[in-house]
């Protein structure tokens, strides 16, 4: 709880008070645990908080690493939403890098995912307006 839980938790709020900075340094005592078997810790969401802090501070090779963290460890949550939301990170990591090949294989991956899901899912729609203002 202290050195996971909580410090995703304050991690959360201080990207929402938008201090990515902050939100890094309290995911670090979390790092032993972040890819605990999901029984032990919620798996994924301090790599998460941490891809999208790396990408709120304009880093992107940070941010795609953290999310291919995620996607390489597909089994410790195999259904968590996380995973496929990876690929939507990873995309956006990868247009920060200027990166036109792997934005593109990142934004289709998000979406063959995500092809079943309701197309009114706001996620959906800005990752299509994202991947719509590429081309």
């Amino acid at each position: 709880m202290n050195r996971y839980s909580l410090p995703l938790i304050r991690a959360v709020l201080s990207l929402q008070h938008n201090q990515p900075d902050q939100a890094i340094a309290q995911t670090e005592s979390a790092i032993p645990y972040e890819l605990a078997p999901p029984t032990v810790v919620v798996s994924y969401g301090v790599i998460a908080i941490r891809g999208e802090a790396f990408l709120r501070l304009r880093d992107g090779a940070k941010a795609a690493t953290e999310y291919q963290t995620i996607l390489d460890h597909r089994g410790l949550a195999s259904i968590n939403a996380l995973y496929p939301l990876a690929h939507l990170g990873q995309a956006r990591a990868y247009v920060l890098e200027g990166d036109t090949a792997k934005v593109k294989t990142a934004y289709q991956d998000f979406f063959a995912a995500w092809k079943d899901a309701d197309p009114d899912v706001p996620i959906l729609k800005t990752a299509q307006a994202e991947y719509a203002k590429l081309k």
